[in-house]
């Protein structure tokens, strides 16, 4: 049997929608409905109910796409496994990262790594919605923050530091903060994670000042009229003039380095936080991977020097 015909089979079965699954695999509709036929035909059965409205996976479909399923699986683990005893940087990774992330930063260096290999293909995913392994089909996700999941396999690629950080025409308008408790006169861009928002920004006084009536620690509730789940709307709002915000060093770091913008309260740090690379278990670990992992370590270190 076409391992084509068995891939379109299955993502069919996925997407109840020949036209969507045909344009995933870059085939035609036309061309994706004959090989459908030729596979029912070629096992005897009828896989799909096809009306003029929508398209239904049959009994027997669904049967038949449990062993499907795990035969694409393995052949494809089988081609991964060649891979590594050849130390072979080849095959399709499937990356996921954060919006801001993502398209500033790693979208560079994922170019100079198919130009590098000609026989590795990525699916390279974008958005800041947490990754779901099985549901999104990703292979890796490049993530700021803990994982929550100890049974997946995490890669730590950098422990990077917050700033707080302004252009100069918004420092020009409205003035530079001087404290934390500062924020509060000023316009704060908000970013949101699921149903939370990061609000509450915590400092520490780096020049050793434990006096005060936190030992030097603060936690500031701040406020502003601009609030988006997209991080890199909100990059995009703070070199524009609109307001301060608190980000990962390594989004800001072009526009620091640049001028864009401007690194507010020096005297204060944030704490850190960490960049992982994390994907399923480590059966999925190939070479490939391996060696996106030391770039991106690598890159990132670069960047922050």
């Amino acid at each position: 049997m076409n391992i084509q015909d068995l891939t379109l089979f299955v993502r069919t079965a996925q997407t109840c929608n020949i036209t969507a699954s045909a344009l995933q695999l870059e085939m035609t509709p036309a061309t994706a409905s004959a090989a459908l036929k030729r596979l029912e035909k070629q096992l005897g059965v009828q896989l799909f109910i096809r009306s003029t409205r929508k398209l239904r996976i049959t009994a027997e479909g669904e049967r038949y796409l449990v062993h499907c399923t795990e035969a694409l699986a393995a052949l494809e683990k089988g081609k991964a496994s060649l891979n590594e005893i050849q130390g072979k940087i080849a095959g399709e990774i499937r990356l996921s990262a954060s919006s801001d992330l993502g398209r500033n930063i790693v979208l560079p260096w994922i170019d100079e790594v198919m130009d590098a290999y000609p026989e590795l293909s990525i699916q390279f995913n974008v958005g800041d919605n947490r990754a779901d392994f099985y549901h999104d089909k990703v292979d890796m996700a490049l993530r700021y923050g803990e994982p929550e999941d100890s049974s997946l396999v995490a890669f730590l690629i950098a422990k990077i530091d917050r700033v707080v950080c302004a252009s100069p025409a918004y420092l020009a308008q409205y003035g530079e903060p001087n404290h934390p408790n500062e924020l509060s006169q000023h316009n704060c861009l908000l970013y949101r994670f699921g149903e939370r928002v990061y609000d509450t920004w915590p400092f520490v006084d780096r020049t050793g000042d434990s006096t005060g009536k936190n030992g030097g620690k603060y936690k500031v509730k701040v406020t502003g009229n601009r609030l988006s789940n997209d991080a890199d709307v909100v990059h995009r709002w703070v070199v524009a003039g609109k307001g301060i915000t608190m980000k990962s060093r390594l989004d800001m770091a072009a526009d620091l380095r640049s001028g864009h913008v401007v690194e507010l309260l020096s005297d204060f740090n944030s704490p850190p936080i960490n960049l992982w690379l994390i994907c399923p278990n480590r059966t999925q670990v190939t070479p490939a991977m391996l060696m996106l992992r030391d770039l991106l370590r690598n890159k990132c270190e670069a960047e922050l020097s």
